[in-house]
């Protein structure tokens, strides 16, 4: 029988989730859902200082947003201590861990002792074999190999060899009674029967030492694949220089979550030259073994091209629900088929939703704010004699789609004997106050005829007010 393949996410909840964070994420939930198992969700929590109940939050609705949907969880690791410390106490009983009480001091004092004489920095073994009692602030390390080596069998890197007398004697329970990071997270995998384990390549150095808990405990190893970093257009880590890292931010600036999942599969996975995937094609496709060993660069250019691509390709009635948050506070959304045709207008013309907003302003405005410039060019007297001829106009027009209008301003030119250009421009700037929006056909078809002739009346008011 094929052992049911089990993948976690488990995020530290001191901060937002980040870019880093969610491409593991979406990895773990893509190589789960590829093999017809189970993604689990782990809130690894025990750092009591710095965990907050809004970080959690904010991962958790980072994950919904994205749609990294998990079958089980979130469970919470600060609840499973009880079970840690069992674990620690179990090898403390078989000679596999035991008592420290070296102070900080001392413990400083051995680090740079090591260095002056060329060696590793590692613990020296003070309290290895002093069979110690527990005591207040001390603390529990495991009793790493001292010889032999230890293989890393990478799914992505390939084997990794170490040698254990190189490892330290890891901290597995500190003075305040929680346990450390490197042992919590190999007992709560274990006990979750995690087969895989997806994880960024920062953590290469603690896949050793986390075995030889596994093999001391008792417990299967798992599979062990490490991602490449991300980095900057410089080629160092992404941070917060290199732009936005957190994943909801990219929500506030109008990024789509399937850009940025599409986005962020691709940055150290490809499938041939394809660019663009569905979420059914991604689930189809992904495989580790597709997965490259090279760190990746983020582009954002490369971001907003397929956000662009996902925002003409969107159903409006769709963006309309992503847009709520985004409208600026001076526009009216009330009218549900006005907004959807005005977003229709746009999804053609902009990268980001934000950017959808701010173009957008012109179609709410109960009065169009003309751009100074253009007023000045276009909205001339010599102008106003075919602006009154098309208001009067415009009320007989039957057709008032997109293809009426074209033959409407086509007949309207002939009539009156001008080139387009001629009523052009000073017809987009009474409309939109700008020189340059969606065609003319379409934002007039969008405005409506009530609304093209009231915009139409008041620039005609504004010339003669500007003689």
């Amino acid at each position: 029988m094929t052992e049911k393949i089990r993948t976690r996410f488990a995020p530290s909840p001191t901060g937002f989730l980040h870019i880093g964070g969610a491409r593991t994420a979406l990895f773990n939930w893509l190589f789960s859902r590829h093999n017809g198992g189970e993604f689990v969700l782990r809130v690894e929590d025990t750092d009591q200082v710095r965990s907050t109940d809004e970080s959690t939050k904010a991962i958790l609705d980072a994950m919904t947003w994205l749609g990294l949907n998990w079958d089980e969880g979130p469970y919470f690791q600060a609840q499973r201590v009880d079970l840690h410390r069992e674990m620690v106490q179990k090898l403390i009983a078989e000679g596999k861990a035991y008592y420290c009480t070296c102070t900080a001091e001392e413990l400083e004092a051995n680090r740079k002792q090591a260095l002056a004489t060329g060696k590793k920095p590692k613990y020296n073994g003070t309290c290895r074999d002093k069979n110690l009692k527990k005591s207040p602030g001390s603390v529990v390390r495991f009793r790493g190999a001292q010889a032999g080596v230890t293989i890393v069998e990478d799914l992505i890197k390939g084997n990794i060899t170490f040698n254990n007398d190189e490892l330290d004697d890891l901290i597995i329970e500190r003075g305040d009674g929680y346990p450390t990071y490197n042992f919590a997270v190999v007992i709560d995998d274990a006990l979750m029967n995690i087969t895989h384990v997806i994880r960024g390549d920062d953590h290469v150095n603690n896949t050793p030492r986390q075995i030889l808990m596994y093999e001391a405990l008792g417990f299967a190893v798992p599979k062990f694949a490490h991602v490449p970093m991300i980095l900057g257009s410089d080629k160092a880590r992404l941070s917060k220089r290199h732009g936005a890292t957190s994943v909801m931010a990219y929500k506030e600036m109008g990024f789509l979550p399937e850009a940025l999942v599409n986005y962020l599969v691709r940055l150290s996975w490809s499938h041939g030259d394809q660019e663009i995937f569905s979420p059914q094609e991604l689930i189809d496709l992904f495989t580790l073994d597709a997965v490259g060993k090279s760190p990746a660069v983020f582009n954002p250019e490369k971001l907003l091209w397929l956000n662009s691509h996902y925002i003409k390709e969107a159903n409006p009635v769709r963006l309309m629900e992503e847009m709520k948050p985004l409208w600026p506070a001076n526009i009216q959304t009330g009218d549900a088929g006005f907004t959807q045709k005005v977003i229709a207008d746009l999804q053609p013309r902009v990268k980001t939703l934000v950017e959808m907003a701010t173009m957008a302003n012109f179609y709410f405005a109960d009065q169009v704010q003309y751009e100074e410039q253009a007023a000045q060019k276009f909205l001339v007297t010599d102008i106003t004699a075919h602006m009154q001829a098309m208001v009067a106009a415009i009320p007989t027009v039957q057709n008032f789609s997109k293809e009426g209008i074209e033959e409407f301003l086509k007949a309207f030119t002939q009539e009156h004997d001008i080139k387009f250009k001629v009523i052009a421009q000073p017809l987009r700037v009474a409309l939109t106050g700008k020189t340059v929006s969606p065609g003319i056909d379409e934002v007039m078809v969008t405005l409506g005829k009530e609304r093209v002739l009231k915009r139409i009346n008041a620039a005609i008011a504004y010339i003669e007010a500007s003689k």
